[in-house]
Parts: C-alpha cells; sequence; structure tokens
C-alpha cells in the first residue's frame, strides 16, 4: 500500500514538473532575447533522446504514466528551438529540423530491430546532449542565459523515474539511461550555479 502511494507521487510529482519543467528557461530567453550560453546542438540531441525514448515505451505498451512527461517535454523543446533559432537569426531552418524530427520518429517504428538499436543508442545520444551544453559552458566560461532552476528540476524527475522504473518494468536500459542522466544533470546544474556565482562575484566587484 506504502509503495503504491510512493509510486504515485512519484508518477505524479514528475508529470507535474515536467509540465513546466522548460518555463523557467523559456522565460530566461524571452527576458534577455539571446539565446547565449544555451547549446543548440545539446536541444537537437535532447529531442532526439525524448523522442527515441517516448516511442520505445509505447512500442512495447509500458504504463503510460511512466513515460506521459515526454511529449510535454518535447513540445516545450520544440518552443525552446525556435525561440533559440529566431534569436540565432535562422528561423527559417526551423522547417528542415522539422521534416528531419518527424522522418526519423516514422522510420523508429518501421521495424522491431531499428526501435530496440535507437533506445540502446537513447542513453549515448542524451548524454552526448548534457556535454553539449557542458561544452558550450565551458567554452565561453560562462552560463550565460542558463536556467538552473529548469536543470534542477530534470534532476529530480530523472531521480523519480528511478524509482518509478525500478517497481514498474524493471528495464534495464530505462534504468541506466535514468541513473546516466541524473548524474549528468546534476553536473550540468551545478556547473551554471558555479558559474552564475562567479558572474554575480565579478559584478560585485566591479
Amino acid at each position: 500500500m506504502e509503495s503504491d502511494l510512493l509510486l504515485h507521487i512519484a508518477n505524479f510529482s514528475t508529470l507535474f514538473m515536467c509540465m513546466v519543467l522548460k518555463f523557467p528557461q523559456i522565460f530566461v530567453l524571452m527576458r534577455a532575447k539571446s539565446s547565449t550560453g544555451v547549446s543548440l546542438n545539446s536541444l537537437l540531441l535532447e529531442l532526439i533522446g525524448f523522442i527515441v525514448f517516448v516511442t520505445y515505451q509505447m512500442y512495447y505498451n509500458y504504463p503510460p504514466p511512466t513515460y506521459l512527461e515526454y511529449p510535454i517535454l518535447i513540445a516545450q523543446d520544440v518552443i525552446l528551438l525556435l525561440l533559440i533559432l529566431h534569436y540565432n537569426g535562422s528561423l527559417r531552418q526551423s522547417l528542415v529540423y522539422a521534416l528531419l524530427l518527424i522522418g526519423g520518429w516514422k522510420l523508429l517504428t518501421v521495424e522491431r530491430w531499428i526501435i530496440d538499436l535507437a533506445m540502446s543508442l537513447c542513453t549515448f545520444i542524451s548524454a552526448a546532449s548534457k556535454f553539449a551544453q557542458l561544452q558550450c559552458m565551458w567554452r565561453s566560461k560562462d552560463a550565460g542565459q542558463v536556467s538552473a532552476l529548469s536543470w534542477a528540476m530534470a534532476t529530480y524527475t530523472c531521480m523519480a523515474r528511478i524509482y518509478t522504473t525500478t517497481v514498474t518494468t524493471g528495464d534495464v536500459q530505462v534504468l541506466v539511461r535514468f541513473v546516466a542522466m541524473t548524474l549528468l544533470n546534476l553536473w550540468v546544474l551545478l556547473t551554471v550555479i558555479y558559474y552564475q556565482q562567479r558572474r554575480s562575484s565579478s559584478k560585485k566587484a566591479d
């Protein structure tokens, strides 16, 4: 009974948090009218990872509460992508990205081995998205317009999904992905906090 309650709390808190997870980042970009520090490559890789993951879950008829947040996250990432392209002056490229993402999504379910292979690569794709964001900040030595709150919420949702996956499907591939994403999200979060504090200290010194 208690485990069922914990499962419901984990599922619904994750879903609720994911409904607003990207909002802080979206608002930061809109307020600054700049995408400085936010990696386009990271966002594209994250989108691919989300699409592969949710398609895999749906293909194998996993319980909807274990992946319901991903369509919401994909929609928010699409908004972020459009904002970044807009502020970079390359909004026309959005059509190309849309065609590639939709075409890739359709391809995933053509054969079972394709979705299985994509899922086995999903962790590496998602990890690459985090490293792309880290590299962007390391290169500029500044967190720019990156939202620490969004990354904090992402860290929590991955931790919650470790628990829900353990007590529902027990899928090892999915568990490995969430453990890796928790650690990498935390790494990005700490890096953002570090650069933001350093920038704040620098402003005070000036």
